[in-house]
């Protein structure tokens, strides 16, 4: 008879142990030889027989499902407990089910049993008490860890991967899995630095991660560390004293503690307002916050409080080719002034002069507008006069009463329809002189509105509508004028043949002027 062998481990103690794969490899193949069976197929793998997913299993039971369509097969274990532990395997029933129909045989070596269409009463008792003292084997041992494991939760001792910070060592060193955790000489001051800057407020968690790695802080490994890795430290309670079981809970270990309890929450308070306002300053608002992008690199600017009152921004150097300059922010507002100072030199005689002006730079515009206003006007009079004539005809009988409706309903249509046009038509010129009226005016007061908003996020919304694409070249701010308050400005220079006269800018052909 040909035979397929199985051997299976599930755990590293079986392998170093009497049923290491090589030991039930070198059984099963003498078993094999005295039976004199050919064998045509070797499984060996190592792989728990308690669990629901057995892919190595699996592709066994393929290769029997295909050979039996040809001849009977012996399948030959060392023991029942390498089939499976489970009662409720649905490979077990599969297996067994082949075996009493003679399609297949089960060899236990070591348990001297034989599951085929000839075995007796006892010997299915027997199997099935095999296949449950293995379950009960794996049950008890299941129990026991557990046990184990409650009693060093309730010594305060901690069994997963040691933190950053701290240090496994051997209390014996015969006694290779009796461990202790001490703390890290080489990288606890820098673990409690990570806490103590998030606890201010004032550093993001990349900026954290790159002055950590300046600092000399790596993994275990000896890699730099992620942000991922910085923001896991600080929700970790670990640090202070409470190691978390996945499935049982926190509990305070009996390690030393790098951080108290006090430090812990603070940067619990932070990251949990950062997650709920994720866009608002935790400390203070600052006037170009998320305007400012560095000319270089394209990273955003950052701002930062020194002495407690000075203001200056710095490249956020996210892409590591910048090195990073603090610009204060009275420089950076300084041409920012320079532009609205000049908005309010703007007279009334010049707002007045503007107002003709753009209106001369839109004359095909206006005939354009006039044109259209006077074509409806001509449609409507003419709408008006057929309506007129259609009565007429129906008072002289000319016409019956339902052509006299259905034509009359068709003209006041078309007459609805027109005088809609013409009122929008109307209100989008009145709109558009109190349009230009009221961005002239708001120009020529920017200064005194940007002086008077007490809070910088109203400030800031003020710069975002007049300025465009503001950037930061070493310490200088450039940034163009968004329309249409470029063009006030261009005007009124114009009109008071002061052109340029109050900034630096650079300007080529059909470009807007950019301001330093």
């Amino acid at each position: 008879m040909k035979a397929v062998n199985v051997s299976r481990v599930s755990t590293e103690e079986q392998k170093e142990a009497g049923n290491s794969l090589p030991a039930q490899i070198e059984r099963v193949d003498s078993y094999c030889k005295k039976r004199d069976f050919i064998v045509i197929k070797s499984f060996s793998f190592d792989e728990s027989a308690y669990k629901d997913k057995r892919d190595e299993f699996d592709k066994l039971l393929e290769f029997v499902e295909t050979t039996i369509k040809k001849e009977k097969i012996a399948v030959c274990f060392d023991k029942v407990d390498r089939l499976s532990r489970s009662v409720f395997d649905k490979r077990v029933a599969r297996l067994y089910e082949l075996a009493v129909a003679d399609r297949i045989e089960l060899h236990f070596i070591s348990d001297g049993q034989i599951i085929n269409s000839q075995m007796s009463a006892v010997e299915k008792f027997q199997f099935g008490m095999s296949l449950g003292l293995a379950k009960y084997y794996s049950d008890a041992i299941g129990d026991n860890v557990r046990r184990a494991f409650e009693q060093k939760r309730r010594n305060g001792e901690w069994t997963g991967a040691v933190r950053l910070g701290y240090l496994n060592i051997h209390l014996d060193q015969e006694k290779r899995l009796r461990k202790d955790i001490i703390i890290d000489p080489e990288r606890a001051h820098l673990v409690q630095k990570v806490f103590e800057l998030y606890a201010t407020g004032n550093y993001s968690l990349e900026t954290i991660r790159v002055k950590i790695s300046e600092l000399g802080l790596r993994s275990l490994k000896g890699f730099k560390l992620s942000k991922s890795c910085i923001e896991n430290m600080l929700k970790d309670s670990f640090y202070c004293g409470t190691a978390v079981s996945k499935k049982y809970g926190p509990y305070a270990h009996k390690y030393p503690r790098l951080i108290d309890r006090e430090l812990f929450d603070k940067c619990e308070d932070v990251r949990l307002k950062r997650r709920k306002t994720p866009f608002k300053a935790l400390s203070r608002d600052f006037i170009f916050k998320g305007l400012l992008k560095c000319q270089n690199c394209g990273c955003s600017m950052s701002a930062e409080i020194k002495k407690g009152r000075f203001i200056y921004y710095s490249c956020t150097n996210a892409k590591g080719v910048c090195k990073r300059v603090y610009v204060p922010e009275k420089d950076l507002l300084k041409p920012v002034y320079e532009v609205l100072e000049h908005f309010a030199t703007i007279t009334e005689n010049t707002q007045n002069q503007l107002v003709d002006e753009l209106r001369k730079n839109t004359e095909a515009e206006v005939a354009f507008h006039k044109a259209q206003i006077n074509r409806m006007r001509n449609d409507y009079d003419a709408l008006k006069a057929k309506d007129d004539r259609l009565l007429e005809a129906y008072l002289d009988q000319s016409i019956t009463k339902d052509i006299y409706d259905k034509k009359h309903q068709e003209y006041q249509d078309q007459i609805q329809t027109l005088e809609i046009e013409m009122s929008e038509y109307r209100k989008a010129d009145y709109d558009y002189q109190t349009t230009v009226a009221t961005v002239i005016s708001v120009a020529r007061r920017a200064k005194s509105i940007f002086e008077n908003s007490s809070e910088p996020a109203n400030q800031r919304a003020f710069l975002s509508s007049i300025l465009q694409n503001p950037t930061v070249n070493g310490k200088k701010l450039d940034f163009t004028l968004a329309s249409p308050f470029n063009l006030v400005l261009d005007f009124a220079d114009v009109s008071s043949g002061s052109a340029g006269r109050i900034r630096t800018c650079d300007q080529s052909i059909n470009s807007r002027p950019l301001y330093h």
